[in-house]
């Protein structure tokens, strides 16, 4: 607890303006990713995945507000917002009990790069495959069923209702890996402390370009996988953290009335776009431009 109340303590001498939105940070590449090993120092610094990259083209829209970026667990989001602080993150699904301490929105449909795959080793993916349904996918609830297999997953990550209720019904080792969630995870899982642990495969792709053996790593598609169908916004429930959801949620019906939807969607996806995820997109920003707040 002592890192906890040394960065709100850093928090309240930097001046807690109420026109500063202190977002939290964690090396989640592709979808957020620190440059150099350190999280952004402004919003020039935000990367180009999917979480970043969209706070890169909606966070100088909201022009009353200045950014700020604090590198910070899940654990320790929680412990500061519930000590009287306001942070805001774009990297954390709702669930029943992150609604006792956090406000919620959302940003938009969740795209194909948000469908959980199992992560295995190779040599794990060739045995499992003989055991594959028709379609390909596994299926979790068998998997959790299997004792000579080992899963491992971070402390306090939530992988929406779905999965997360399968996991509550077995018990499921966690790891605190602090805000740099994916790579410790990773390379345990290659250096075979477990046998599968659950991720995005764009996660595992980025992972695997920056190690030697690109190939130690198999994502496999899951049944359960589509487990969230918004990605959300949250910001600590404190009247601070609801000012500035409010202004988050705005500037996001702003957005979605642009009349260059293309313009910025390329800015913030550029070729990886597909058809289906701006079907998705287009219908979603037509009903937050006709719509109003949506906060919870």
């Amino acid at each position: 607890m002592r890192g906890v109340w040394a960065l709100a303590a850093l928090l309240t001498a930097a001046g807690a303006q109420a026109d500063t939105i202190r977002w939290v940070a964690q090396d989640l590449p592709p979808h957020f990713s620190f440059i150099d090993g350190r999280a952004p120092r402004s919003v020039d610094e935000l990367a180009g995945g999917e979480v970043d990259g969209f706070l890169r083209v909606l966070l100088p829209r909201m022009t009353q507000h200045r950014h700020e970026f604090v590198e910070a667990s899940t654990s320790r989001y929680e412990a500061l917002s519930r000590s009287g602080q306001t942070l805001c993150s774009a990297l954390h699904v709702r669930t029943p009990r992150r609604v006792d301490w956090l406000y919620f929105s959302h940003l938009y449909p969740s795209l194909a790069s948000r469908e959980i795959h199992v992560i295995v080793r190779r040599d794990v993916a060739e045995a499992l495959a003989a055991g594959r349904p028709q379609d390909g996918r596994l299926t979790l609830e068998d998997l959790l069923k299997r004792r000579e297999m080992r899963l491992l997953l971070a402390t306090d990550r939530s992988f929406g209702p779905q999965i997360d209720r399968l996991l509550a019904q077995h018990v499921v080792p966690r790891l605190a890996t602090g805000a740099q969630l994916s790579n410790r995870l990773l390379g345990m899982l290659r250096a075979g402390r477990m046998d599968y642990t659950l991720e995005y495969p764009a996660v595992v792709s980025d992972y695997l370009k920056r190690v030697e053996d690109p190939g130690a790593l198999v994502a496999l598609p899951l049944a359960e996988g589509f487990t969230t169908q918004l990605a959300t916004v949250s910001c600590s429930r404190t009247p601070e953290g609801r000012r500035q959801i409010e202004a988050i949620d705005a500037a996001v019906r702003q957005l979605a009335r642009e009349p260059d939807r293309e313009a910025w969607v390329r800015e913030w996806r550029g070729a990886r776009q597909t058809p289906s995820d701006q079907r998705r997109l287009n219908v979603y920003m037509d009903e937050r431009a006709r719509g109003g707040p949506r906060i919870e």
